[in-house]
């Protein structure tokens, strides 16, 4: 019985690592395949990129489950790529515009990948100074946590945002957001199971919340077309 717990337990580990960017997987194949980024946010990257770069500081202050902290890096190298595959495919804006020149109507709409690249390490820089300055801070720490869940936690809010805007979901994976809501019901049983950190909890919910906002814009939205 106990081999049998011990292997369930590490299954779960296992996928707790792994499982967090499997839903990305569709919308990457999607997007290379017909060469457009269709309905998908960029802006999803935007959050889980910042999201888990908070994570991993929050770790130093507050370790959790060492799963937890693996599958953030995990989501950072995928993050990475699924933005630089957008970024290579999506229409550019006119003009030429960089991180650098700090025109607030033009960020996350920059020319070429290099200037998002700027950017996030500008925030990996930020965020990694005030962490070792402050570790030990227990407002500091506990701050960092919330802010990191609750920034994950809105991860669907771009998507369910740009496809109210646009009335449609074309382009959008379905298969993502069904593998979002799998996974996030996945994850709040695995938080709940380990007891990790409230902040956690409050992210798992709020994220299931938003997945079925969305499922529910699909059938929505198909509805009104058909009609």
């Amino acid at each position: 019985m106990d081999a049998i717990k011990g292997l369930m337990s590490w299954g779960s580990s296992a996928f707790m690592i792994v499982g967090g960017v499997l839903p990305y997987v569709p919308q990457y194949v999607e997007i290379k395949r017909s060469s457009s980024v269709g309905g998908f946010s960029t802006h999803v990257c935007l959050v889980l990129l910042v999201a888990n770069m908070l994570r991993i500081a929050f770790w130093f202050g507050h370790p959790f489950e060492l799963p937890l902290l693996l599958q953030s890096i995990i989501m950072l190298v995928a993050m990475v790529c699924l933005l630089e595959l957008c970024v290579r495919l999506m229409p550019r804006p006119p003009g030429k515009h960089e991180f650098l020149d700090f025109e607030s109507e033009y960020f996350w709409k920059w020319t070429s990948f290099e200037d998002y690249a700027q950017c996030l390490a500008g925030i990996a820089c930020v965020v990694g100074i005030l962490t070792a300055m402050l570790r030990h801070n227990y407002v500091y720490v506990e701050a960092l946590g919330l802010a990191a869940l609750l920034t994950e936690a809105m991860l669907a809010a771009p998507q369910f945002w740009q496809n109210y805007q646009a009335k449609s979901t074309e382009g959008m994976s379905i298969s993502m957001v069904l593998l979002w809501l799998a996974g996030d019901v996945f994850k709040t049983v695995y938080f709940v199971a380990k007891a990790t950190p409230l902040q956690f909890w409050m992210c798992g919910f709020l994220q299931i919340s938003f997945d079925i906002a969305i499922l529910a814009q699909v059938a929505m939205y198909k509805k009104t077309h058909n009609v």
